[in-house]
């Protein structure tokens, strides 16, 4: 039993003589740093590759959860690919728009009588670009002649005399220029004499119905033609399939025939969702939206017009002040020699044709493009399955060991982290360096499960196995004097913190009094097959040189024993009581130690007390 416990706690240190050796090395190694370091690319990186480390955990779960994720995240790349066609190059359209109206009314109107309204008569002054007027309703004030007339209340002013009134005098809502005079305008009131056109229009309401309400039969065709500049693609609203004869049959319906170009004015309004009678009173601004969505994929190739409507102004009059849409014109005659005109004022519909539309053509250059900025969703599966790992759906132990594997923490160099190992515990505890309190009371920063170090235990089996070990009884040595931080009563006062270290956390047994401790740290045999193990040539010799490496031996075989393999960027820290046993047994002749001297480049192999 004792064979195999030793089997499993024993480790080979390195030499001294080897660390002379190995510091030329490094002075080699770092004198040929210093030069590659001159060259220009090492000042610039140029010379360098970084890449990420990855933690590969072997489990059935997991792995399926991540393949499910993936999945998921390729299935939605694809969906969003396709039905935005993300790997299509785009161009916006360009459009011309051209708009011919056709229909006939008759309206019987008070003292003018009837007369016949034709598409010239109708249609009204141009309304600008991609845009088409139609009457519905309108105001007459026939036989005008230029004269002088009272102004019409409220535009005018109301006076007494003609010290009332200003000759010459006109604002933004006079009917003409004042002459001076104050006349009769009935017989309750006079207004300031004007010079315009005589009578002046007196009626502001239009007449309900509309005098032109069957102009919801007329019909508008519209044509419009589009071009995609960057694919050179050229195509209009009406279809190369259209014959002559369909147009003239033809009209819009968005069930039977959802791309004739042919309009009836009462379908649109209908389609805009509001009744033609009652917007022909006052008038309005409808809108005709012709979307063009085009796929120009071989087979796949598509391009037609999508017509929709809405109504674009304010239909509500007591929303908006002149609500509506009105203007006025005149027909110009002459009677008996002299100028007369009938003044117009027409209420009605103006459409604006708004054209919208892009087109599609496969790029692999957008398709690249989309690809890689789509693999960073996957990203999302790493991040759900490390916050899952960290969750209570798995154990503490696979917690901490998943952290410790993926997590490589670097400490600053301006702090010097330890670890301790009492005999007592079965953990190793991890702790910061304090200049006041003894190492013995710093609380740990973490604590750690112990990790054998088993890299060359097969061959110190052998050596063990050859019976050249002797088993001595362990010594305990009484102190005089006990410090209060030492549990153990082997101890020895220090005055550095960092060496005020007991073997154990409670009171008991000394772990130098183990017979394990005999064998496995002071045996000068074992330490001199570990001395030749690592230097098979190396000159064991009396005197100082020698009891100083069977020391450092005894110190790095302390630390193979007790820790194992030590947390990363941790020092390990030897108990007072062991480090003064090593030094009863392995003295140096003047007496003198320098002691533990923490460094961030000391390795956690070799000792930290000399």
């Amino acid at each position: 039993m004792e064979l195999k416990q030793l089997q499993a706690d024993v480790h080979v240190i390195t030499d001294p003589h080897r660390k002379e050796k190995n510091q030329y090395e490094s002075e080699e190694r770092d004198s040929l740093s210093l030069t590659i370091s001159k060259m220009p690319c090492k000042r610039l990186n140029l010379c360098e590759y970084e890449t990420h480390k990855l933690v590969r955990i072997q489990s059935v779960r997991l792995g399926s959860l991540k393949w499910t994720f993936n999945g998921v995240i390729l299935m939605f790349i694809c969906i969003v690919m396709f039905w935005n066609k993300e790997y299509q190059e785009h161009d916006y359209v360009v459009s011309s728009v051209t708009a011919k109206v056709k229909g006939v009314a008759m309206t019987s109107l008070p003292d003018v009588g009837d007369i016949v309204w034709d598409v010239v008569d109708y249609s009204g002054p141009s309304q600008g670009k991609n845009s088409f007027f139609v009457v519905t309703n309108v105001i007459v004030t026939k036989n005008q002649r230029q004269g002088k007339c009272p102004e019409v209340p409220p535009y005018g002013k109301v006076c007494w005399t003609d010290k009332d009134c200003v000759k010459g005098f006109w604002d933004q809502n006079s009917h003409g220029v004042q002459t001076g005079a104050c006349v009769k305008f009935d017989v309750t009131q006079k207004t300031c004499e004007v010079s315009t056109w005589c009578p002046i229009e007196t009626k502001k309401t239009p007449p309900k119905p509309a005098l032109l309400a069957s102009a919801e039969n007329f019909t508008v065709l519209i044509k419009n033609n589009i071009r995609f500049p960057n694919f050179n693609f050229i195509r209009r609203n009406i279809l190369p399939e259209m014959t002559d004869s369909y147009l003239k049959h033809c009209k819009f319906n968005r069930r039977t025939d959802p791309w004739c170009p042919i309009f009836r004015l009462g379908d649109i309004v209908q389609e805009a969702r509001e009744n033609f009678s009652e917007m022909a009173v006052e008038g309005g601004v409808i809108g005709i939206q012709i979307k063009w969505d085009c796929n120009l994929d071989g087979f796949l190739r598509n391009c037609l017009p999508k017509y929709s409507f809405r109504r674009l102004d304010e239909k509500e009059s007591n929303r908006t002040l002149y609500p509506g849409l009105n203007f006025r014109f005149a027909r110009y005659q002459t009677e008996k020699g002299v100028g007369e005109r009938t003044l117009f004022k027409a209420f009605g519909i103006r459409f604006d044709v708004m054209v919208f539309g892009k087109a599609g053509k496969f790029s692999i250059i957008q398709l690249i493009i989309y690809i890689g900025s789509t693999l960073s969703y996957y990203a999302l599966t790493t991040l759900f399955i490390d916050w899952l790992i960290g969750t209570s759906c798995f154990s503490k132990e696979a917690r901490q060991n998943y952290s410790e594997k993926k997590v490589e923490s670097v400490q600053d160099r301006q702090q010097c982290i330890l670890c301790v190992s009492f005999v007592d515990e079965n953990h190793i505890r991890v702790v910061k360096r304090s200049h006041r309190k003894s190492l013995q009371q710093v609380k740990p920063m973490s604590v750690h499960p112990f990790k054998d170090d088993i890299k060359h235990l097969s061959a110190m089996a052998g050596v063990l196995q050859k019976g050249h070990i002797i088993d001595k009884q362990p010594q305990a040595l009484t102190r005089p004097s006990r410090p209060a931080w030492c549990l153990c009563g082997c101890c020895l006062p220090s005055t550095h913190p960092q060496e005020q270290l007991c073997c154990r956390m409670s009171r008991g047994r000394c772990i130098t009094t183990s017979s394990l401790f005999e064998q496995l740290v002071l045996s000068r045999p074992l330490l001199e097959a570990a001395l030749l193990y690592r230097e098979p040539l190396c000159e064991l010799t009396e005197g100082e040189q020698g009891t100083n490496a069977l020391r450092h031996c005894a110190y790095n075989q302390y630390i193979t024993w007790r820790f194992g393999a030590p947390p990363r960027e941790s020092l390990p820290v030897i108990p007072s009581c062991s480090v003064w046993r090593i030094r009863e047994e392995y003295s140096s002749q003047d007496g003198e130690y320098t002691g533990m001297r923490p460094s961030r480049t000391t390795s956690p192999q070799s000792s930290p007390n000399t």
